[in-house]
């Protein structure tokens, strides 16, 4: 099941429906399949309060992964920051609405294992965006 909820924040404006289909369908395209994943929309101050205590980041960021996982089945929750989502659709010149389904997509494929810490794993992790990106939004 996947959810979404909100901290601080009013709900954003998606098709929280199509974006689970979606969500789904990437999965399955790893050969796995979704349990729990809880998605958790917040404000900046809320994020670096999460990355604070759990990471031990002082640091403000879009998106920070909990992953659950027992492969196949992802499991995870998945907290997105508005405000940084909106600031970086700004600075990359795209629409708030793909930067956070960008972000919603980034989550799940952290879940998947990939990751992003290097400059090869991250510039796979932009490929995968995209290819999920089309799925959602073949017109791209």
């Amino acid at each position: 099941m996947i959810t979404f909820s909100t901290q601080n924040v009013e709900m954003p404006d998606i098709d929280r429906m199509a974006v689970s289909r979606w969500i789904n369908r990437v999965a399955a395209g790893y050969g796995m399949r979704v349990g729990n994943v809880n998605y958790l929309f917040c404000d900046d101050e809320h994020i670096l309060d999460v990355n604070r205590q759990f990471l031990q980041h002082d640091y403000y960021t879009d998106i920070i992964t909990f992953d659950y996982s027992a492969l196949p089945v992802l499991n995870g929750d998945i907290i997105i920051s508005l405000d940084t989502v909106r600031t970086n659709a700004q600075q990359f010149g795209v629409p708030y609405a793909d930067e956070l389904h960008r972000v919603i997509i980034h989550g799940v494929l952290h879940l998947t294992g990939q990751g992003d810490k290097t400059p090869e794993t991250e510039a796979e992790m932009h490929r995968k965006e995209d290819r999920a990106l089309e799925m959602l939004n073949p017109n791209r």
